[in-house]
């Protein structure tokens, strides 16, 4: 039954998110919202939502160690699982005028997260202030972007391109969205149930099964979109939505779920996954800022690398959490 849940749930996480997505691009586009709106807003919300709504249920549910777990490990996934899978299917070769500024926000927001981190817990007052900074972010791009309509502006017009299939009568846009945040909503109560069970019958600890398991299976829409947009041959894509989840994840999720209730970092976690994340962070600026192509050979070594990471969560880490076989 445990595994029949994390199934369901991955599967009501991915499709539940989808439909949120199309939903909302397709009414904005009906009311005339601009790409560069949808793009930034839209795509980027939607896409991080199965990640808001597992670690907001996990940390009000008792298990904030899948919370932050799923909230490292999808930063993670999407910078070396999920970019080096599209750069597999098409080398990406990336603009730096177009991510330089997102991709210097992202690196900030990660040496924040990693004090915040450091100090033990998130409380509701940092909660809060991430939140503001995040809603500062926004209204500032958009802004900046409406002005000068550069490289950031056009990728994220881009971004809300890429997402197709949209429905056409009003009614199956609010079917679609209501239907999709239902999804996602019961998606999110079975994978935190199930992966908390998991986690006591393998006697490893939450946070494991929350940078692993529940990470990759909340970050399938950014996969799926990466697939898509690599085939597509439109890889560079790829970029903008990983520097956008990972600023949504590391302020938005980790902000409303510090929000609604403290959330405690795990000694294993503040010794050892935050440099992890740190160092993955600094090898992808390289990427954004030089134009660096990320050819087959670097997607390799990338998921080499996230390969490794998830072997070592396995390889004796148990006991390095409080609490660990409990």
């Amino acid at each position: 039954m445990t595994f029949l849940s994390l199934a369901f749930g991955f599967v009501l996480l991915f499709f539940g998110g989808e439909l949120v997505v199309r939903g909302a691009v397709a009414l904005a586009r009906r009311f005339e919202v601009s790409p560069l709106v949808i793009g930034l807003t839209i795509v980027g919300f939607g896409t991080s939502l199965p990640e808001l709504l597992v670690s907001l249920n996990a940390a009000l549910s008792g298990a904030p160690g899948i919370a932050v777990g799923n909230v490292i490990g999808s930063n993670l996934a999407n910078m070396m699982l999920i970019l080096g899978v599209a750069a597999l299917i098409c080398p990406i070769a990336v603009n730096p005028n177009a991510v330089r500024r997102d991709g210097l926000v992202m690196a900030g927001v990660t040496a924040i997260f990693i004090v915040v981190a450091l100090g033990g817990s998130a409380e509701r007052y940092e909660g809060a202030l991430m939140l503001a900074a995040l809603a500062g972010y926004i209204g500032l791009s958009l802004w900046h972007d409406a002005r000068v309509n550069g490289g950031s502006a056009q990728l994220h017009r881009e971004e809300a391109e890429s997402v197709t299939g949209l429905p056409k009568q009003l009614w199956l846009m609010a079917v679609c969205i209501i239907g999709g945040f239902a999804a996602v909503g019961y998606g999110a109560d079975l994978l935190v149930d199930g992966a908390t069970a998991l986690a006591r019958a393998a006697g490893v600890p939450d946070e494991v099964i929350g940078l692993t398991l529940v990470a990759v299976g909340t970050s399938l829409p950014e996969l799926a979109t990466a697939i898509v947009a690599a085939y597509r041959g439109h890889a560079d894509v790829c970029i903008g939505n990983v520097i956008g989840s990972n600023i949504f994840n590391l302020f938005g999720i980790l902000g409303v779920t510090a929000l609604a209730v403290p959330v405690p970092f795990a000694d294993k976690i503040v010794d050892f996954d935050l440099w992890v994340l740190a160092g993955a962070t600094l090898l992808l600026l390289p990427l954004l800022f030089t134009g660096w192509r990320l050819a087959r050979l670097e997607a390799a070594l990338l998921l080499a690398l996230y390969g490794a990471y998830v072997t070592c969560q396995f390889w004796g880490m148990s006991g390095t959490y409080p609490g660990a076989g409990a």
